[in-house]
């Protein structure tokens, strides 16, 4: 179907304009003013903002809980503490929630099962996505827990098939936690397939001793899960990460840096030219450490690792978004629900489930609190949910932009909307949002996704399975290139 979307003002990275946009076979066809052919589909966004669509690098659906140590770990208490628990989204779900949030990619954490080989960690989460018929396209990171016998024969191929990084964790000892020297030989092996490394840098050992000791001295209330993860155990990760990726010669992307100290070793190290680019998350920019002490259990809902941290770190982390010393902003949507964390962790902070939403909220807080904020400007707030996370993550140009010849996803935005963010109104299975209440200024209307509309005027309208596997390239000259800037 051709389409016209005529007067909005077309916001990117670099600039604004008011202009059309002509979208023919999924692509965007042209960009001008009065563009005088004959549409099928005519868009009227005019007084509306024209966004490409939003893409989110980190996300978790239909994944288990993890606790607040880990899943099966010995400091949680046993493997079977968290049951069969998972967060409240499937791909169906979940996409649903991104796609009427102006998300349009998502990048998700396939996750390599124990005992199980790098490939079929991935076609189990192929296997999710093709039962969900999601609205928006999707691709995959794989999380790795055991290199095996033939890693490099095994992640060269998925290179090839367009998972073009790998994510290790550095904490949750027992469960995921891998040692230095399968994280040394994961980044020696992505330096020579040109692919990502990716980490969750916590010290999990000093971790286990903090959480071991709280709860000897009877401590459990929600509020000890940051006492017993200072930002020191994530900022030292975060530099023991950067020096063997620089070791190694590999590209390193932190995964939700939370803290000051965290945000001055990415910055010096891209002040050194190192190939280290961080993400922050939403819930790290509006919540603090004083969320977890809310009466009634409530504080339960704000156990997220890396854990909120304090108001001085938060405004950090914005000054940080400002100056390019972190480059993305992603959701790290894996919300478990309230009643599991009730009755699970009511009496032990160690086993509530972890984890929050934000794939709907992210583009209407960060846009509200953000540009509304006068904490970032319009163009930098597509910079950090589009422009970048597709280039970092090998999605650019055809994601993240709006250009001729990139894909169609776009988002007509509405500057002046107000919402009011509840559980009820959101589109996510799960049974709580930390924002509940919250009144934000400016919303999508309308979602398309390679030329085709998947939300419009607050009505799912896309048509069954819409979404597809993206396969990504290998990020390295973006990375290169943006060092060097």
């Amino acid at each position: 179907m051709r389409t016209l979307v005529a007067g909005g003002l077309l916001v990117g990275a670099e600039g604004s304009q008011r202009a059309d946009l002509w979208v023919e076979d999924g692509r965007i066809a042209a960009i001008g003013s009065g563009l005088p052919w004959e549409a099928d589909r005519t868009i009227d966004a005019a007084g509306r903002y024209v966004l490409p669509g939003g893409v989110d690098v980190h996300t978790h659906m239909d994944l288990a809980v993890v606790g607040n140590v880990g899943p099966g770990g010995e400091e949680a208490g046993g493997p079977d503490d968290l049951g069969a628990e998972s967060t409240a989204d499937d791909f169906a779900s979940g996409t649903r929630a991104a796609a009427f949030g102006g998300t349009t990619t998502i990048v998700d954490f396939a996750e390599q099962a124990p005992g199980q080989s790098l490939a079929d960690g991935v076609r189990a989460w192929h296997e999710k996505l093709a039962r969900a018929a999601a609205p928006i396209d999707v691709g995959f990171h794989l999380i790795v827990r055991d290199l095996g016998e033939r890693p490099r024969d095994e992640l060269a191929a998925l290179v090839e098939e367009g998972v073009t990084s790998v994510k290790l964790f550095m904490a949750y000892k027992g469960d995921l936690m891998v040692d230095d020297a399968t994280l040394w030989r994961a980044m020696e092996l992505a330096a020579e397939l040109d692919a990502t490394v990716m980490v969750h840098a916590e010290n999990g050992d000093v971790i286990q001793g903090l959480v071991e000791r709280a709860r000897s001295e009877g401590k459990a209330e929600p509020r000890y899960h940051a006492a017993t993860r200072p930002c020191g155990t994530e900022a030292e990760a975060v530099g023991r990460a950067i020096a063997l990726a620089e070791l190694a010669g590999c590209a390193l992307y932190v995964v939700h840096v939370s803290c000051a100290e965290s945000v001055e070793r990415i910055e010096a190290a891209r002040r050194a030219g190192q190939a280290v680019f961080g993400e922050t998350c939403t819930h790290y920019l509006l919540t603090d450490a004083s969320d977890l002490e809310r009466p009634g259990f409530e504080g339960a809902k704000f156990v997220f690792t890396p854990p909120p941290r304090s108001a001085a770190d938060r405004e950090r982390l914005w000054r940080a978004l400002r100056a390019d010393a972190l480059s993305a902003v992603s959701s790290d949507h894996s919300p478990a629900s309230f009643e599991a964390r009730l009755r699970l962790g009511r009496d032990d902070f160690a086993k509530i489930p972890n984890g929050t939403g934000g794939v709907e909220e992210r583009l209407t807080l960060i846009h509200h609190h953000g540009v509304n904020g006068g904490r970032i400007s319009l163009n930098r707030m597509v910079e950090l949910l589009a422009t970048n996370p597709a280039k970092l993550l090998g999605l650019h140009p055809r994601k993240g932009t709006l250009a001729v010849g990139a894909d169609a996803d776009l988002v007509v935005f509405d500057p002046e909307r107000e919402v009011t963010l509840t559980a009820a109104g959101l589109h996510s299975r799960s049974d709580h949002t930390i924002y509940e209440g919250e009144v934000v200024r400016g919303a999508p209307e309308s979602v398309m996704v390679r030329g085709e509309l998947v939300v419009d005027r607050g009505e799912l309208v896309a048509p069954a399975g819409w979404g597809e596997f993206v396969p990504r390239q290998r990020a390295r000259p973006w990375w290169n290139t943006a060092v060097a800037r």
